[in-house]
């Protein structure tokens, strides 16, 4: 292949940068503001639209073709969702009657606001779980007794007995009762759940999903479902002790259940084993012929109504004390603002829910969008889910999300559009206003099986950590820190502690990357890894090293140390040691020739270094960024490895790191130098190396200060 000299004189052309003239921020800003407060009437219709995406599709309803899906699946999972809501009242801590009006609700709003056609969104067991710590801290703190046992003499929060307990607490005048009050403080920290995605819709702060990684989300959830296994298993046995508030929940809840095994309820206890059978033989069923049924098994519909009338006929609450959901009443409550005193001691606890709430959704929505060929806004989509919480807080309702396990269900049963959700709502409406009472008698213990079956796909997520550590060690361990500090500290330090590691996992990679010395391919332009492919030679003279990774404050001395081991070369150590040898050499000629001594002839520069190379040249193609420090980086290797007569040429720089080097100067004055030491590719760098080389009459093995 014919190459081209490149010569000191005849510098590479750079290819002419585009002028760009920035606009002051000022400038920027008034017109952004211009644009968001202009009114018209394309506009006004514009933002409606926007804002009520079913005035978009609605009237495109193809009605022959989409109905029988929706009215399919909406049905289905509306039969679905009736058991589960009152099942999740038990995580959430509120009467069963609050979490039918929260299904409701929500999917009535999420049918005018959503862009998703197939998300259900409603009642999830991870929200109902936060609801309920904040509302079992807040009730303990009032002095309520959190146990299920009338005795007022229970347990407090270690699980020793207590006597102290009230039937009514005062906030701002107004007496509430224990339940009263639970679902006070679900509804106003619900509320400043939904104002802060709303906030976040508002201000474009939709980013904030991105630090949520999968393995992260994916360790929160299966910690929170070994979570909510053992707040519910006190149901299972029929115990009745408070649920314990603070961290380390799920080791002093098995520790207080254990201590307390010898007061199991029978009839719970083998209600329970009957109810875990016949829901996991209808779910396996469900998995081995989901190809041949048409609809999901109504199981959770089955059993409820099963237990319900056994437990009816059979009297198990007056025989055997069986706890059993109790009186739920027909129709609405009027509405109410949420208490602004409990909104303000509630504050913080909201922010998680919020984040955690609208990152599933949004998450979901996506994940379904791209499976069926169409696309969603997350910031609607956002809006939203913060509206599904804001309006229904007035109604006595708790935080909502999307929900995977009903989502799938929608998915699989023909769903087309939200007209299934509207459909869901309506069969929730017809429990909500005639069929309620008839779940009075539904032992506590067939919801908690309700809720514990439902978490089997999180709990499986145990079987795909080797696959997780063969894949991805980084996220294998992500996902157990998450899971592990949900599970043994709490809910939201979980959360937290999650984000941060999943954080520092990635400032990790970046501060210890791969580097590669590079070779070049036979008769070809490629450069690549020495270490990694076969067939190459490093080309004489000249070392040519690639460092994947942005070059910042926190990885440069990385870089440097990286890239002094991988070229053999530390400057500063070689200069040490020259000088060194300097000094001894001017010793012993002083002694040979101590006349020229005397008279100061004995010059400088009489130890010759014989190294390798005469040029380096760094392979930034993998470098996306660089700051001040890394600048500095790049500065002091020049000037360094120039002392000992070493070239330090770039190659492959993307347009902002070119920018970042000419802000630096460090092309000198009015980038007088850039030609000299910027090149397109490292074949270009590596020719215009060995070229100054040959005309400075060098070669590789000749350097000398």
């Amino acid at each position: 292949m014919e190459q081209q000299d490149l010569h000191l004189t005849d510098p590479p052309q750079l290819l002419e940068r585009r002028v760009r003239k920035p606009q002051p921020p000022l400038s920027v800003l008034g017109s952004r503001i211009r644009e968001e407060a202009a009114c018209s009437v394309p506009r006004a219709r514009s933002t409606l639209l926007g804002f009520f995406p079913v005035i978009s599709w609605l009237p495109k309803y193809k009605l022959r073709e989409y109905v029988w899906g929706d009215l399919m699946s909406g049905m289905i999972v509306g039969i679905i969702l009736v058991p589960q809501a009152i099942a999740y009242c038990l995580l959430a801590g509120v009467q069963p009657i609050y979490g039918l009006y929260t299904s409701f609700f929500a999917n009535i709003i999420y049918f005018f606001m959503g862009t998703s056609r197939h998300v259900s969104v409603g009642i999830f067991s991870l929200m109902s779980l936060m609801v309920g710590q904040v509302v079992d801290r807040e009730m303990f703190q009032a002095g309520f007794d959190l146990s299920d046992s009338p005795d007022p003499g229970s347990f407090n929060r270690t699980g020793v007995a207590s006597n102290i307990s009230a039937a009514t607490v005062e906030v701002m005048g107004v007496a509430y009762s224990k339940e009263c009050y639970a679902i006070a403080i679900a509804a106003a920290l619900t509320l400043l759940a939904g104002i802060y995605q709303v906030m976040m819709a508002v201000f474009r702060l939709g980013f904030v999903s991105v630090y949520l990684s999968a393995p992260m989300l994916d360790g929160f959830a299966t910690g929170a479902s070994l979570t909510i296994l053992t707040v519910q298993a006190k149901y299972l046995l029929g115990l009745k002790i408070p649920r314990y508030q603070g961290f380390g929940t799920v080791v002093v809840t098995w520790i207080n259940i254990f201590a307390n095994i010898q007061n199991t309820n029978l009839c719970d206890l083998v209600t329970s084993t009957i109810c875990i059978f016949v829901l996991v033989a209808g779910k396996e069923i469900q998995d081995r012929y989901k190809s041949r049924l048409k609809f999901p098994l109504p199981t959770e519909l089955v059993v409820v109504a099963g237990a319900t009338l056994a437990s009816h006929f059979g009297n198990l609450n007056g025989l055997y004390d069986s706890s059993v959901s109790g009186h739920i009443p027909t129709g609405f409550i009027p509405p109410k603002v949420p208490s602004l005193e409990l909104m303000s001691r509630v504050a913080l606890d909201a922010i998680p829910l919020a984040v955690i709430s609208f990152a599933f959704t949004v998450s979901l929505s996506e994940m379904f969008a791209k499976k069926n060929g169409y696309t969603v806004r997350p910031n609607q989509e956002m809006l939203a889910i913060g509206c599904c919480n804001i309006i229904p807080s007035f109604f006595h309702c708790f935080t909502t999300s999307a929900a995977l396990a009903k989502t799938m269900v929608k998915d699989s049963t023909g769903c087309q559009t939200q007209v299934s959700s509207l459909v869901s709502a309506l069969v929730v409406l017809l429990v909500l206003l005639f069929f309620a009472p008839y779940f009075y008698s539904l032992q506590k213990c067939v919801l908690a099986c309700i809720i514990i079956v439902s978490l089997r796909g999180a709990l499986r997520k145990f079987h795909d950590v080797p696959a997780k550590w063969r894949l991805s060690r980084a996220d294998a361990v992500v996902w157990l820190v998450a899971m592990a500090a949900t599970a043994l500290i709490s809910v939201e330090i979980g959360l937290l502690v999650g984000v941060v590691f999943s954080m520092v996992c990635v400032i990790f990679v970046t501060q210890n990357p791969k580097v590669s010395l590079l070779g070049r391919s036979e008769d070809s332009e490629l450069y690549e890894d020495l270490d990694e492919y076969e067939n190459l030679a490093a080309p004489a003279g000249v070392r040519v090293f690639r460092f994947q990774a942005p070059l910042y404050y926190a990885n440069k001395d990385s870089f440097l140390r990286t890239l002094y081991e991988t070229v053999g070369v530390d400057p500063f150590l070689e200069m040490t040691r020259r000088r060194k040898a300097d000094k001894k050499a001017a010793k012993r000629l002083a002694k040979e020739d101590p006349e020229n001594h005397k008279n100061g002839e004995l010059r400088e520069g009489l130890v010759w270094r014989e190294l390798e190379f005469h040029t380096i040249v760094l392979d930034c193609s993998a470098i996306p960024f660089i700051d001040s420090a890394g600048m500095g980086a790049f500065a002091g290797l020049v000037k360094d490895y120039g002392e000992l007569g070493v070239a330090v040429l770039l190659a492959g720089c993307n347009t902002p790191v070119i920018d970042a080097l000419r802000r630096g100067a460090f092309f000198g004055e009015k980038d007088r130098d850039m030609g000299l030491r910027l090149f397109y590719t490292v074949h270009a760098a590596v020719l215009s190396a060995n070229s100054r080389a040959e005309a400075e009459g060098r070669t590789a093995g000749d350097s000398q200060i």
